[in-house]
Protein backbone atom coordinates (compact mmCIF):
# COMPACT_ATOMS: atom_id res chain seq x y z
CA UNK A 1 0.00 0.00 0.00
CA UNK A 2 1.20 3.54 -0.68
CA UNK A 3 2.33 6.06 1.91
CA UNK A 4 0.41 9.34 1.73
CA UNK A 5 1.53 12.65 3.22
CA UNK A 6 -0.94 15.00 4.86
CA UNK A 7 -0.82 18.48 6.42
CA UNK A 8 -3.24 19.87 9.01
CA UNK A 9 -4.75 23.29 8.23
CA UNK A 10 -5.27 23.94 11.96
CA UNK A 11 -1.87 23.23 13.53
CA UNK A 12 0.37 22.82 10.46
CA UNK A 13 1.46 19.33 11.47
CA UNK A 14 2.65 17.06 8.64
CA UNK A 15 2.31 13.29 8.89
CA UNK A 16 2.41 10.14 6.78
CA UNK A 17 -0.17 7.36 6.66
CA UNK A 18 -0.13 3.98 4.92
CA UNK A 19 -3.56 3.64 3.28
CA UNK A 20 -5.08 2.09 0.22
CA UNK A 21 -5.43 4.22 -2.91
CA UNK A 22 -9.20 4.05 -2.46
CA UNK A 23 -8.85 5.77 0.96
CA UNK A 24 -6.29 8.41 -0.10
CA UNK A 25 -8.77 11.31 -0.04
CA UNK A 26 -11.08 9.98 2.67
CA UNK A 27 -11.33 12.13 5.82
CA UNK A 28 -8.55 11.62 8.33
CA UNK A 29 -7.83 13.17 11.72
CA UNK A 30 -4.64 15.13 12.36
CA UNK A 31 -2.26 13.07 14.48
CA UNK A 32 -1.47 16.11 16.66
CA UNK A 33 -4.65 18.17 17.21
CA UNK A 34 -7.25 15.66 15.88
CA UNK A 35 -8.79 18.22 13.50
CA UNK A 36 -10.33 16.90 10.29
CA UNK A 37 -9.15 19.98 8.35
CA UNK A 38 -6.39 18.00 6.68
CA UNK A 39 -5.09 18.18 3.09
CA UNK A 40 -3.25 15.46 1.22
CA UNK A 41 0.10 16.78 0.01
CA UNK A 42 1.74 16.11 -3.35
CA UNK A 43 4.44 13.48 -2.98
CA UNK A 44 7.26 13.11 -5.48
CA UNK A 45 9.06 9.87 -6.22
CA UNK A 46 11.50 8.28 -8.59
CA UNK A 47 11.55 4.60 -9.54
CA UNK A 48 14.68 3.25 -11.19
CA UNK A 49 15.50 -0.02 -12.84
CA UNK A 50 19.23 -0.34 -13.25
CA UNK A 51 20.32 3.01 -14.65
CA UNK A 52 16.97 3.77 -16.29
CA UNK A 53 14.24 5.93 -14.73
CA UNK A 54 10.96 4.06 -15.16
CA UNK A 55 8.57 6.36 -13.25
CA UNK A 56 8.58 9.80 -11.69
CA UNK A 57 11.29 12.18 -12.72
CA UNK A 58 13.31 14.89 -11.12
CA UNK A 59 16.21 15.02 -13.52
CA UNK A 60 19.64 13.92 -12.54
CA UNK A 61 21.57 11.03 -13.92
CA UNK A 62 22.32 7.51 -12.80
CA UNK A 63 25.64 8.66 -11.33
CA UNK A 64 24.04 11.04 -8.84
CA UNK A 65 20.93 9.02 -8.01
CA UNK A 66 18.41 11.52 -9.40
CA UNK A 67 19.50 14.48 -7.31
CA UNK A 68 20.78 17.82 -8.49
CA UNK A 69 23.95 16.42 -10.12
CA UNK A 70 26.09 18.58 -7.83
CA UNK A 71 28.55 15.73 -7.44
CA UNK A 72 28.96 14.85 -11.13
CA UNK A 73 28.25 18.35 -12.57
CA UNK A 74 25.73 17.20 -15.23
Amino acid sequence: MPIYEYQCKECGSQFEVIRSMKEADSPIDCHECHSQKVNRMISLFVAKSGERTVAGGGGGCAGCGGGTCAGCHH
